[in-house]
């Protein structure tokens, strides 16, 4: 028997692709009375001083990214609940991938829904895809949702 989807994570890095992994999300939870989990993953940016070690003022750069993920979230949250959704929002630092992994293992997460950029080529194996660690690492289902932007074109087949 199913597990029934009581709890949906939704990593949001406030990209087009990841507000529409929210709105699918969204249509989920209305269907199964799930509760929607935000998740914003701040990925820390380390310059070092020559002699010192980490500069001071990235410390403040990062709790200013903090502070700004959290009232974006906020609202995006606001809206969601004056449809009647029951969500919850969250914001961390580290690398995103075993973030996203670890929050869905510890919030007991039935479900996650995320976007994908859809890179491929040089930019996905420089890059790399948080999407594609999630999926081969997590230990609940995970739907990915694809931007309009990566829609690939429809090519008609000659015989």
């Amino acid at each position: 028997m199913r597990k029934p989807i009581n709890r949906i994570l939704v990593p949001v890095d406030f990209s087009p692709d990841s507000q529409n992994a929210l709105r699918y999300a969204a249509d989920l939870a209305a269907v199964f009375g799930a509760e929607i989990m935000m998740l914003h993953v701040v990925e820390p940016v380390y310059v070092a001083e020559p002699y010192l070690g980490v500069a001071p003022e990235f410390g403040m750069f990062l709790d200013e990214q903090m502070r700004n993920a959290k009232a974006v979230l906020a609202g995006l949250g606001t809206d969601l609940k004056t449809k009647g959704q029951r969500v919850r929002t969250m914001v961390t630092a580290g690398p995103p991938a075993l973030l996203i992994v670890d929050t869905a293992k510890d919030l007991g997460t039935d479900l996650i829904v995320m976007g994908t950029h859809g890179r491929t080529g040089l930019a996905h194996m420089f890059i790399g895809s948080v999407a594609e660690k999630v999926v081969r690492t997590a230990q609940c289902p995970v739907l990915t949702v694809r931007g309009a932007a990566s829609k690939r074109t429809a090519t008609k087949r000659v015989r």
